[in-house]
């Protein structure tokens, strides 16, 4: 700190100092962290689309659905047997080595025919455990109820369930797994980069300053008037005419550019685990705080009161005894705070008192409550 007060003839003329340790001098406050485009926003069009099915798993250990109980399961396994050739529909089935699932899976951007996707099996019924499994051809449907991807497989199973007549011991959930790779893409969904004139950019966290730099960063990188902000959350994209018919390119080299996206003042607490988590930019007005216990512990020691030996007057009877102690945190102190302090003043503040998060949650809403802290407290 001496050296910032010097000038840098006399720094130069004193200290002689090497070159490394004066650039260090010179260098101004770090910058904000900057972040890419990519990270924060996604691009209107390129996203994922939600699958699901309903198939039959076979080959548990006797941990399957119980299909008295389970009618779905029973008609489910009939249907599939007729298909085969096999008539069921008048026998007494009664195997626990079959169970229903519903199966769930993500269909990435740009996906084509043939190309595998991870599938999540989970139970339907209530089988014990999907260990050991194999999932039967289950058609995957998107939203619109066409097939777009078929599903098979042996499922990985993380949970285990074990016991025996008088206990369980169960670890994780033995009735869901996954099957990576387990399906295969029937169908592609028709979209293409190469025809579109304009696109939009969707902010994660929508913000008007961060959404200001990111087309800013644009503008500047790939030429005026190609970014224009719309709202908070979005901003469209014009394809200039260099790009044209070579939209993939333009998005390659926006994504990349480094962007410092604005935080706002937020305090989230979560009361039922004690998580406070509060952002750089959350600050404190004037403020003094106190905290104090005052502990009232009352205990009841009831004694047994017996004549003496051979007393014809005397009976035996419960006498009360109680103790009361009052325990006053006389230590606790009073702590100020200026106006305008920062998030690291105000923890050390409060860690100095010895307050706990779950007093500090108390706190930071009676501050909130005064007027003080300028920042939205959000509880989950």
């Amino acid at each position: 700190m001496l050296i910032q007060a010097l000038s840098l003839p006399r720094i130069l003329g004193r200290a002689r100092l090497p070159l490394a340790v004066l650039a260090l001098c010179l260098i101004a406050a770090p910058a904000s962290a900057q972040t890419r485009i990519k990270d924060i926003a996604e691009f209107e069009g390129v996203r994922e689309n939600q699958l699901v099915g309903y198939g039959l798993v076979v080959g548990l250990n006797g941990t399957g659905d119980k299909l008295d109980s389970a009618v779905f399961t029973r008609e489910s396994l009939i249907g599939m047997l007729e298909r085969l050739g096999v008539n069921a529909r008048d026998s007494n089935l009664d195997t626990k080595n079959v169970a229903a699932v519903m199966v769930t899976a993500s269909l990435p951007p740009f996906s084509h025919q043939g190309s595998r996707i991870d599938v999540q099996i989970s139970a339907l019924g209530n089988a014990k455990s999907l260990q050991g499994g194999t999932l039967l051809v289950t058609p995957m449907l998107g939203a619109d109820g066409e097939i777009y991807a078929v599903a098979q497989g042996t499922i990985a199973v993380g949970g285990f369930s074990a016991g025996g007549t008088a206990e369980t011991v169960t670890r994780g959930v033995p009735t869901g797994g996954r099957i990576p790779s387990g399906a295969i893409v029937e169908r592609e969904i028709e979209f293409k980069l190469s025809d579109m004139s304009s696109t939009r950019l969707t902010l994660r966290n929508a913000d008007f300053t961060t959404a200001q730099r990111i087309a800013a960063a644009i503008n500047e990188r790939i030429g005026a008037g190609t970014a224009e902000l719309i709202d908070s959350g979005t901003v469209q994209l014009v394809v200039p005419p260099t790009y044209v018919g070579q939209v993939a390119a333009l998005l390659t080299d926006i994504e990349q550019l480094p962007v410092t996206p604005d935080q706002p003042a937020r305090v989230i607490i979560n009361e039922e685990s004690g998580i406070i988590v509060m952002g750089d930019n959350v600050r404190i007005s004037t403020v003094a705080i106190a905290q104090g216990n005052l502990t009232i512990s009352v205990t009841e020691t009831p004694q047994v009161s017996q004549p003496t030996p051979f007393s014809n007057t005397g009976t035996t009877t419960t006498v009360p005894r109680t103790a009361v102690s009052v325990q006053d945190d006389k230590a606790s102190k009073l702590a100020l705070l200026p106006s305008g302090v920062t998030l690291q003043e105000l923890i050390n503040s409060l860690n100095a008192l010895g307050i706990g998060p779950r007093d500090m949650i108390s706190i930071l809403q009676a501050i909130k409550a005064a007027g003080a802290l300028q920042a939205d407290i959000e509880v989950l």
